[in-house]
């Protein structure tokens, strides 16, 4: 595997003996929509760095009820927690859309990690980013109106997927919202009447990005200040 035509940026940030290192227990593989990578409680057998397209992690009420916490796109990896000692997964870990990624067991990160400076103090960086990130998600769940949540949310899937239009369903981002679709349906409709999206059963087409920017609340900021600090973007 050629470093230079890996599209994950962790694994492009790595020094080229680092990235030997991991490179023999790489695999490439592809990703289903609504493909569960994690369950909430199991093992950590894998984990996955992410090409394309974006992955939920998903914390699981006591009735049943998923709840979105954290976004996962090429610049991420999914399972980060076994750098920080964990054996099983805290949240469920779903493909919101088809994707590829890189899988490598957990045991061979492990090993990895204790070798490999550069990636120790990266992905130690990386699990600071995505906590921050999950921290923003709850404040933000509890604090800001749904059209400003809608825009967080888009602005992140975006980022992530690198396509402007989303292939998502108001049901699905019902769930990672936490609220009703009926109301994902009026939040929506209050962005497309400024311009800012465009809705069509199943796709949202972001058409002004600024603008979104603008409509989302701080917390998206919050989220991305930190992703720039660690690729020094």
């Amino acid at each position: 595997m050629q470093q230079a035509a890996v599209n994950n940026r962790l694994l492009a940030a790595l020094p080229a003996a680092e990235f030997a290192l991991l490179a023999p227990d790489l695999v490439r593989v592809e990703l289903g929509l609504g493909e569960s990578i994690h369950s909430a409680g199991g093992p950590i057998v894998n984990v996955y760095f992410v090409e394309s397209g974006f992955i939920s992690a998903l914390t699981v009420l006591s009735d049943g009820q998923p709840l979105e916490i954290g976004l996962i796109g090429s610049e991420g990896l999914a399972g980060e927690s076994v750098v920080l000692g964990a054996v099983n997964a805290f949240s469920e870990t779903v493909c919101q859309t088809g994707g590829g990624a890189h899988r490598m067991p957990a045991d061979a990160l492990r090993f990895a990690f204790g070798r490999a400076p550069f990636l120790h103090d990266l992905l130690l960086h990386y699990a600071h980013c995505f906590h921050v990130q999950v921290a923003q998600t709850a404040a933000c769940n509890a604090h800001h109106d749904l059209v400003q949540r809608l825009a967080r949310w888009l602005l992140a899937a975006h980022d992530r997927s690198g396509d402007t239009d989303l292939a998502l369903t108001q049901d699905l981002i019902a769930v990672m919202l936490g609220v009703r679709r009926s109301t994902v349906s009026i939040a929506a409709r209050s962005l497309q009447q400024a311009d800012l999206i465009r809705y069509h059963y199943g796709h949202i087409s972001i058409i002004d990005r600024a603008g979104l920017e603008n409509a989302a609340c701080e917390c998206y900021a919050s989220v991305m200040a930190e992703y720039r600090t660690l690729f020094r973007d």
